[in-house]
This record gives C-alpha cells, structure tokens and sequence, in this order.
C-alpha cells in the first residue's frame, strides 16, 4: 500500500501542475466592448452646487429647487442641554432671533415641491455670544428639517434644527 501511494502522489502533483502551466500560456482574451471604461462626461456647469459660503459673507448660495409661494421665516426647534427644555423658535427671513447665548439670523428657506418628498431647507447663521466674551459663529450653512444631524450645530449647551418654512398662500400679499 505504501508503494502505491508513493506513486500516486507524484502523479497527482503532475495532474494539479499542468493545468496551471497551461493557464499560465494562454495568451489574454480581448476585452469586450462592456469590459471597457465608461466614457468622461462633461458635467454641465448648471448641474453643480455652488461653493459654501463663508461665515462671514452675506453671500447665500441657492439650492436648485423653487417652490411657489412666498417663504416669511423659518420655524426652528431649540433645545437647552441643561434644563432639556425645548423651545419652538419662528424666525423672519433676513430677521433674528435669540435663543440663551446663541443669535440666530436666517438667510433662506426653501421647501420641496407639493409633488416630492417633504422638504424643508433653511440658510442659518448662528453665533454664539457669551458672556463677557467676543462673538463666536457656531454655524453658518444649509440645515435640512429631514435630516438634522447632516448638517448640524455643535454647541456643549444648545441644538437647533430646522422644523418648516413659515410661507404665505400663493396669490396672497
């Protein structure tokens, strides 16, 4: 029995080698038309957002979509960390508001068509005024009502969020 499998396993090593070093020869297949790359195209320059403005720059860079109606303010959400007390906060556009040691100056506000998926958007410039201290901007960008913590304020005290736009009817002043 020791015979027959000294014999065997040099066989069998053969066996497993010469596919491989036959594979190894073949020379390589012709890349189909769907293994090719996809062609560059050129981005349209309407497609692309523009860049964030910065803190503090009056510069609101607009979001793609326009809704009918006239946006008035925005309604805010805040919440104090220490007391866990939340408070409604409604803002006129271009207006401010004052939430503990935060001032809270909306720019814009936007909301999705009747027709998409509900969608509030609002530019908020947020700064933080403590106390004997000089001014600090804890935000300043585009807050979505959807998805609040995509762009968030970082504050150790307070949080806000975006709740809706305040608008008046279409065809009212």
């Amino acid at each position: 029995m020791a015979g027959t499998r000294s014999r065997l396993l040099p066989a069998l090593g053969l066996a497993l080698v010469l596919p491989v070093a036959a594979w190894a020869q073949t020379p390589p297949a012709t890349p189909s038309p769907g293994d090719a790359a996809p062609p560059s195209e050129e981005i349209p320059p309407e497609a692309t957002e523009p860049a964030p403005a910065r803190p503090g720059s009056t510069e609101v860079p607009a979001l793609p979509s326009e809704q009918p109606g006239k946006v008035t303010g925005v309604v805010l959400r805040g919440l104090d960390k220490i007391t866990a007390r939340t408070t409604v906060i409604e803002v006129p556009l271009d207006g401010m508001a004052t939430f503990g040691t935060l001032t809270i100056r909306v720019r814009q506000c936007v909301e999705a068509p009747p027709d998409e998926k509900p969608e509030s958007a609002a530019f908020l410039e947020i700064t933080d005024t403590p106390p004997g201290q000089s001014p600090v901007v804890a935000f300043s960008g585009w807050m979505y009502a959807s998805s609040p913590a995509l762009s968030a304020l970082e504050h150790p005290v307070y949080d806000v969020w975006v709740i809706d736009c305040k608008m008046v009817a279409p065809g009212k002043p």
